[in-house]
């Protein structure tokens, strides 16, 4: 125990639910609450409906949903994709270089998101590479933003990696692409699938640069959830932010399951 005396322990236990609850667990139950309200004018909601679920599993909702996913699962996996080779090219580098990519990766992250948005819209706005009024603009800037995470999980992996089963496949005759694959992936598979998790997490949340990228026929669930508390309907936007925690915990909760199963293997 890292707390030995019952005192200590007691004391830390209190802070912990101090903190806990009004910075994280009550705004998530106020959240929850309002989003069954028809009126809130006490300290609880009254008049209880499933009104705005229903209208938040529907119709422009439940395409912003589907939304939502495929461009959380595209730009995660591209993040996943691209994180991972910069870790493994930049593992092989000396420590120099090495801090040098890190830093680079780690820079999207370093300034504001909106930031990023406006200077991919700036990038992406003119031939060749015209993507603005694109669903594809809008998943490049969750790409770019989410890669660090993923470069950053694989590098510290990489780090903790035993590298005497490379070199032993290595001594056996297996090429570098072998080795790669049925080697230092396979052992990597923890760490990456963790980084997915944390980078699909990451891309369902966002919206400062979403909001300046989406195009009319490609909006995300976090953009309808501000448009609809900035027109007032709070009830309706707090039903559909549930709609949204709830897919976001379902995919992560399979995503832990395949991490927990790597991890066995």
């Amino acid at each position: 125990m890292l707390v030995p005396s019952r005192r200590a322990r007691w004391a830390v236990w209190t802070l912990f639910f101090l903190l806990f609850v009004p910075l994280f667990a009550l705004p998530l139950l106020v959240v929850l609450g309002a989003s069954f309200a028809t009126h809130w004018s006490s300290a609880l909601p009254s008049d209880l409906t499933f009104a705005h679920y229903r209208a938040a599993t529907r119709g422009e909702a439940l395409q912003a949903l589907t939304t939502s996913l495929l461009t959380a699962l595209t730009a995660s996996l591209l993040a996943l994709a691209a994180g991972t080779w910069a870790a493994l090219a930049a593992h092989a580098l000396p420590p120099r270089l090495r801090r040098i990519v890190d830093a680079l990766f780690v820079l999207p992250v370093a300034v504001p998101s909106v930031v990023v948005g406006l200077a991919i819209l700036v990038a992406f706005s003119q031939p060749p590479f015209l993507l603005n009024g694109t669903r594809w603009i809008v998943v490049t800037a969750h790409a770019v933003l989410v890669t660090a995470f993923a470069h950053q999980s694989v590098s510290a992996a990489l780090s903790r990696l035993d590298p005497a089963y490379a070199q032993a496949a290595a001594s056996l005759g297996a090429r570098p692409a072998y080795v790669l694959w049925r080697v230092r992936l396979p052992l990597l598979l923890p760490s990456l699938t963790a980084a997915a998790g944390l980078c699909f997490a990451l891309s369902m949340g966002e919206l400062s640069a979403t909001m300046m990228l989406y195009p009319p026929d490609w909006t995300p669930l976090p953009v309808l959830i501000y448009a609809a508390t900035d027109r007032g309907a709070l009830f309706t936007g707090s039903a559909v932010a549930v709609v949204l925690m709830t897919a976001t915990l379902l995919v992560l909760l399979a995503v832990s399951r395949v991490r927990t199963r790597a991890a066995y293997r």
